[in-house]
């Protein structure tokens, strides 16, 4: 009898795994969160009928902040492109200005939180829908970014806090109290921030971490051809290592992120390029075609639905997922900039959307296009494409991509655990109680991010993603004066 008691009871325990665990987690989230997630989702992303296509209001919301600054600072993008490569190359560094961090570290930061999966597997999503045309349009919505990045950020750093200990407390939040309040709107201004404050934590929490543990690991598997295999079945166990690592850097604050993404986002960035470029190399001939599919596809695309209109939108929606322009996130990281003069970073940040968008968007695209990839018919999406279209120059090169994706998803979640910090302690008071208690979930989140379905997650956390576009937006027009001021006191003074 108490032998099979205890058989019982050991293959009661056998059975209890932590991946059944997860799945009731699993299965309990999704349950709780589909009503939600299709309530929000439905209103954030609202469409209206424009001839055959649905045009999403809020990505028209981000294409005019994008276009209202390019012509309001007179084409900024271009005119101080170059001055933006001598700042991060310390040119003009002092050290005795207020802040954290250099400004090649801020933009490494801000860059770590932007150059993600979003460049590997949103390129193809767009190629797959709305054919290579679909790739004109994101390098202008990434042209369009950059003017508006370098509003927000002048804006992060003009309206900062300095805190006691020196570090740095910035991001829209701050330009939206204050600045607002600057301009007669306090009640306005504190509504907004606050606003932005909470969606930029559900924002952390679910796009820039668990959506990109889960991606990151879906494309391990894949590569490896590990379905079913002991991380397909034990994926909480990536996600314990992913989580433990990510605590190691996040706990040390700003200065040890940035040290980390300083070195880490250069590396995969130039791994990356150089292997997309070996394939475009081997694929040479082809390019001149792409080229030619990407400037014809933009303009008469065939068999998209919504024709010429129906890409434009694809284009810029997945540019704007990739390089957060109009966001407000990046301003969080850019803060923390050793300047005494806001208009230095918003300078800086113009490299961020050229850097994400305009060479490594472009470049993937090219890769997929010249390989045949996107024609060959194999139903096979978002980064498992890109995979394919790596493999086919060298059978290892998908192994090399997987590694890429890692260090990708990595520095993305870094710097949005910093961002999510901010937050945080934006509504709740700067304490470091309630910053390590923010950590800690955060590394959790991980954890759960790598072993559930997250569908109805990620539609929530995109949501939030783009609602942070509305009250920052607001904040921009209004406060748009202030930043043409400061970028005209400092170009008289550096920029001939």
């Amino acid at each position: 009898m108490k032998r099979n008691l205890y058989n019982i009871i050991l293959l009661n325990l056998i059975s209890f795994t932590p991946i059944k665990v997860f799945a009731g987690i699993d299965e309990s989230i999704n349950n709780f969160l589909e009503p939600v997630s299709k309530v929000v989702s439905s209103i954030v992303f609202y469409s209206l009928p424009l001839g055959s296509t649905n045009v999403e209001l809020i990505v028209i919301w981000l294409i005019l902040g994008g276009l209202f600054c390019t012509f309001y600072f007179k084409f900024v993008n271009f005119s101080a492109f170059r001055h933006s490569i001598a700042l991060v190359s310390g040119k003009y560094t002092s050290s005795d200005s207020s802040g954290e961090v250099s400004h090649f570290k801020a933009l490494s930061t801000a860059l770590s939180g932007t150059v993600g999966l979003g460049n590997i597997g949103g390129v193809a999503v767009a190629i797959s829908l709305g054919g290579p045309g679909a790739t004109f349009w994101m390098i202008l919505s990434g042209l369009l970014g950059m003017s508006l990045k370098f509003c927000e950020c002048t804006l992060g750093v003009k309206y900062r806090n300095i805190n006691p200990d020196g570090s740095v407390s910035g991001g829209a939040m701050y330009y939206l109290t204050k600045g607002l309040s600057e301009k007669g709107m306090p009640i306005l201004g504190k509504f907004l921030a606050y606003m932005f404050a909470i969606f930029c934590v559900f924002a952390s929490l679910g796009g820039g971490n668990m959506f990109q543990v889960n991606q990151s690991l879906d494309l391990i598997i894949y590569v490896s051809g590990g379905q079913g295999g002991f991380l397909d079945l034990n994926s909480w166990v990536y996600g314990v290592i992913f989580a433990f690592l990510l605590g190691v850097v996040i706990i040390g604050g700003i200065k040890r992120i940035a040290a980390v993404t300083s070195k880490l986002v250069p590396s995969m960035a130039i791994i990356y390029i150089i292997s997309a470029l070996v394939i475009l190399i081997v694929n040479i001939d082809q390019i001149p075609i792409a080229l030619k599919s990407i400037f014809v596809g933009a303009f008469s695309p065939e068999g998209v639905t919504g024709g010429f209109l129906g890409v434009l939108i694809l284009g810029f929606r997945r540019a704007v997922f990739s390089n957060e322009a109009g966001i407000g996130s990046a301003p969080i990281a850019h803060s923390a900039v050793k300047t005494n003069e806001p208009a230095t970073e918003g300078i800086v940040s113009l490299l961020e959307p050229f850097i994400d968008t305009v060479v490594i968007c472009t470049i993937t695209a090219l890769v997929i296009i010249t390989t045949g990839v996107f024609s060959s018919g194999s139903g096979i999406e978002g980064a498992r494409m890109t995979s394919q279209a790596f493999g086919s120059v060298l059978p290892w090169f998908p192994y090399l991509l997987a590694i890429v994706a890692i260090l990708f998803a990595f520095s993305t979640a870094i710097s949005w655990s910093y961002y999510g910090v901010k937050a945080v302690t934006f509504i709740f008071g700067e304490k470091k109680s309630i910053e390590l208690l923010y950590k800690l979930i955060f590394c959790s989140f991980a954890i759960v991010g790598a072993s559930l379905d997250l569908t109805k997650v990620i539609d929530l956390s995109d949501s939030s993603l783009f609602l942070m576009a509305i009250p920052n937006l607001i904040g921009v027009y209004l406060l748009a004066g202030v930043v043409k001021k400061e970028f005209t006191q400092y170009k008289a003074k550096h920029i001939s």
